[in-house]
């Protein structure tokens, strides 16, 4: 069960199966429970106490492990200088005469004859020879103010966390149950929005656990085969068929199976990538050409005789045309050529049974199907509207997505007029898309930040034909798109029916951009942020902190911690070369971690001291120094609070589970660097901004794009928004006290993906889905 408390932890719950509210003593077990969550920074309700006093003593033990796993308090996380608040010199001059010291000494023992020049005697230099084979001059490194070698960043000294209960925020738990774990899992299965890496995960741990009846209705593709996988591992491939409408979603599930990416990446992009990750600074440590062979092999299909069955019977039975199948199989031609031999397909197709497998792989290898999307090209290279538009109509979410760039081709009226007769066709989500980057997109002078499908982060300028139209003109291409797509949304919500009229909407959900687009894709343990929202700062101070190496053996692993510090003209950066820079201190560069029990780095930022500084903002980052990419379960994230925070005076730990106010866990497998928050100086707040970057040090990352990305999420549709336009539909009154108001809409209502829901699916009924407990 530990596993559902993760997943109840971040709803801010503790999950309790039966949980039972009455009052009676409280017993030892119950308040050593309480003062281990105060401790970590939890506080809890009362309903969650009186049920917590009557819970059993193995599931306390579950909670209090959970919490202490997901926060990493049995991890260590001594840095590699003592007291690092002080600054200490740390220059390259230091390391270039360590280097030679220590290759003076290798050719003495190997020569066996002494030196022309002993640059290491007494009278020059004291010589300390460290446990990792170093020989280290005291003159040019205090050894006492370090917890390993300082040349080669090897740590020593492991000190036990000890800091508590420095937090001046508590955040509030209370009960999760069986009906709240099964209602989550209901939204996460009909979220017509791309669920994000915490929900993903999220959604398997549930699915262990319950199991979902025949009528259930799946909101996304990727969802999907989450479930399909679930179906598989428990031996019900036969129930998976009428989940599967398209070719589509069975090359998603057989990618997945063999990469783990729910997107359908192409193996050259994969490959490529690896590459990319294995590049070194270094010439001699650059195993990009090895990295290269090694993906390239591991991508090899191969596959047992039970499973190439399966496939033939998904593809045999698919609900759609031969001619239709072999369409959707075109654009990923290449992949299908390998499954189709890999799987034996046409051996199958020869089998009695098999007649619909047969004919779709003679329509497929001879190419006798129409690609609807070549003929769509056909007329709009011919300049013919009225062609190009009557095959759009026919794929609303395809005309949608080509709506902007029509409008540039064929003028904004005649594609207008032709986007309105379908526009009750297109999903929600993609209304609120085109309403929100439309100001963007006519823009001849923006530069956008797009995400390409391994998630970096990358500029693009405006489209060409945009300078062609005057400011008028796309300022009207502007309007006209948010004027369709109010007068649909409106539309839309008018047909929901609600029993209330007067509502309040916080001023705080007119900040927090709509989840559309961009979704994190690595894991938020506790307190789910979206990619937006703005986190107000308690003090004048926040420490970031990394950890990385759990469970993994010792070895040399470089991890860095970086703070990239952007002012009106230029940029400086805190990182392992530069551990004092304006307003921000570095803990010591740690590049080997220890057996199992990781390592980790720090750096605090002062507000008050980048302010004066005239600083913009700071963006947090960490990169994979080492070959390869970010290893999984390294932890990142920040501590605020309103008091001042200690480090400890023995060893320099700075971690208190009790400040932490944010932190992911990478599960992204191809990540190489990762902006993980930018902090506004001026306006004393993080935005939470997950942005994924090539580059093997914190000079890799480009000002513009985290700029233009900052500008994007700046003009995506808010939450806030959404509420007034449904209001205004509803001809609800909007309350200016929440005391006063029939609904509350605050932070905590956005928090949860079923009201999110509600907003992309206004008449989605509530009732339940149907599933029932294992």
């Amino acid at each position: 069960m530990n596993d559902l408390q993760k997943v109840a932890l971040r709803q801010n719950r503790i999950y309790l199966p039966k949980a039972e509210f009455t009052f009676s003593k409280f017993n030892g077990e119950t308040l050593r429970l309480i003062d281990t969550l105060y401790q970590h920074g939890f506080a809890v309700t009362q309903p969650l106490l009186y049920a917590l006093n009557n819970s059993s003593t193995e599931i306390k033990k579950q909670i209090t492990n959970t919490i202490e796993d997901v926060l990493g308090t049995k991890l260590n996380w001594t840095p590699l200088i003592k007291n690092w608040e002080v600054p200490i010199e740390d220059s390259i001059h230091n390391h270039l005469i360590t280097a030679e010291i220590n290759n003076d000494i290798q050719c003495f023992h190997r020569e066996k004859n002494p030196l022309k020049n002993a640059v290491y005697e007494d009278d020059i230099y004291r010589i300390v020879k460290l446990s990792c084979g170093h020989y280290i001059p005291e003159d040019i490194f205090p050894l006492h103010r370090y917890n390993g070698c300082p040349f080669c960043g090897t740590p020593f000294i492991f000190e036990k966390l000890t800091l508590k209960n420095q937090g001046s925020k508590q955040k509030i738990l209370d009960v999760w149950t069986t009906v709240d774990a099964i209602y989550y899992l209901e939204n996460l299965l009909t979220s017509k929005v791309p669920l994000d890496a915490t929900q993903t995960d999220s959604l398997k741990i549930l699915l262990q656990h319950f199991l979902p009846q025949n009528d259930l209705t799946i909101g996304m593709k990727e969802t999907l085969i989450l479930v399909i996988d679930d179906l598989i591992s428990k031996g019900k491939e036969n129930e998976c068929i009428r989940f599967l409408k398209s070719p589509t979603d069975i090359l998603r599930y057989l990618w997945y199976k063999k990469t783990g990416f729910l997107q359908i990446i192409e193996p050259k992009t994969i490959i490529k990538k690896a590459s990319e990750n294995n590049r070194h600074i270094n010439r001699f440590w650059d195993t990009s050409v090895y990295a290269k062979i090694i993906t390239k092999e591991n991508l090899k299909l191969k596959y047992t005789r039970k499973e190439c069955i399966m496939v033939a019977h998904w593809l045999n039975n698919l609900p759609l045309p031969t001619e239709k199948i072999a369409e959707q199989m075109h654009p990923k031609r290449g992949m299908w050529i390998r499954f189709i031999r890999a799987l034996r397909l046409s051996e199958y197709s020869k089998r009695q049974g098999f007649e619909n497998l047969r004919e779709l792989l003679d329509v497929f290898y001879n190419k006798t199907y129409v690609v609807s999307e070549g003929r769509i090209n056909y007329f709009r290279l011919k300049f013919d509207a009225e062609g190009t538009f009557n095959l759009l109509k026919k794929r609303p979410g395809l005309f949608a997505r080509s709506l902007f760039a029509n409008m540039l081709w064929f003028g904004s009226k005649t594609t207008i007029e032709a986007f309105k007769e379908v526009i009750n066709q297109v999903p929600m989500r993609l209304l609120f898309t085109l309403s929100s980057y439309a100001e963007l997109y006519f823009d001849a002078n923006a530069t956008r930040s797009v995400r390409t499908i391994t998630g970096i982060r990358t500029n693009i300028s405006a489209n060409q034909f945009v300078s062609m139209y005057s400011q008028d003109e796309l300022n009207q291409m502007q309007d006209e798109v948010k004027s369709l797509c109010l007068y649909a949304l409106n539309e839309r919500f008018k047909k929901e029916e609600t029993d209330f009229h007067r509502v309040y909407i916080d001023p705080i959900l007119d900040e927090i951009p709509l989840p559309i687009g961009d979704r994190s894709q690595n894991i938020q343990d506790f307190e789910p942020t979206l990619m937006g929202e703005s986190i107000l700062l308690e003090g004048n101070k926040i420490r970031l902190f990394m950890q990385w190496g759990k469970d993994l053996p010792a070895q040399h692993l470089d991890m860095d911690l970086s703070a990239h510090i952007a002012f009106e003209k230029n940029v400086t950066m805190c990182y392992f070369g530069n551990l004092n820079s304006i307003g921000c201190k570095h803990s010591g560069d740690i590049r080997s971690i220890p057996n199992k029990i990781g390592t980790a780095e720090y750096i605090e930022i002062e507000i008050d001291t980048l302010r004066k500084a005239k600083a913009k903002y700071v963006t947090f980052t960490c990169n994979a120094y080492s070959v390869g990419g970010i290893p999984p379960n390294l932890i990142v994230g920040w501590m605020d609070c309103k008091h001042k925070m200690k480090v400890s005076e023995k060893n320099g730990v700075a971690y208190d589970p009790s400040c932490v106010t944010k932190q992911i866990r990478i599960s992204q497998p191809l990540l190489k660097g990762l902006v993980f928050g930018v902090l506004d100086v001026n306006q004393n707040k993080i935005i939470w901004l997950e942005m994924p970057f090539s580059g093997q040090t914190v000079h890799d990352l480009d000002s513009q794009t985290i700029e233009a990305l900052i500008k994007k999420v700046k003009t995506k549709i808010s939450i806030g928004n959404v509420l007034k336009i449904k209001a205004d539909s509803k001809s609800w009154e909007i309350a200016k006290e929440p005391n006063s108001a029939d609904t509350i809409y605050d932070l905590s209502w956005a928090k949860k993906q079923e009201n999110i829901n509600s907003l992309f699916c206004p008449l989605l009924s509530g009732a339940s889905l149907g599933l029932q407990k294992r």
